[in-house]
């Protein structure tokens, strides 16, 4: 699922560690990375620091509630 416009990445963060299943990003390469994991959290939080939001992430859920998890605090801004 696409998933663009993230204004509070700590926010968004917080949503994918609610979830039961895996949350992966997918890169352009089509490298799957897991969202989950603290230190891929720590590096994009890194990277992200010089950006006010991030523009769009291809993301895949395993889990058909985590994917409902994650489209619903898009839509409402709240974890």
């Amino acid at each position: 699922m696409k998933i663009t416009n993230i204004s509070d990445i700590n926010e968004f963060f917080k949503v994918v560690d609610k979830c039961k299943g895996r949350v992966e990003l997918t890169s352009s390469e089509g490298d799957r990375i897991n969202l989950k994991s603290k230190l891929t959290q720590f590096v994009a939080m890194a990277q992200l620091m010089n950006t006010t939001y991030v523009k769009e992430l291809e993301i895949v859920a395993s889990e058909p509630e985590d994917a409902s998890r994650i489209l619903d605090y898009m839509m409402s801004g709240k974890v």
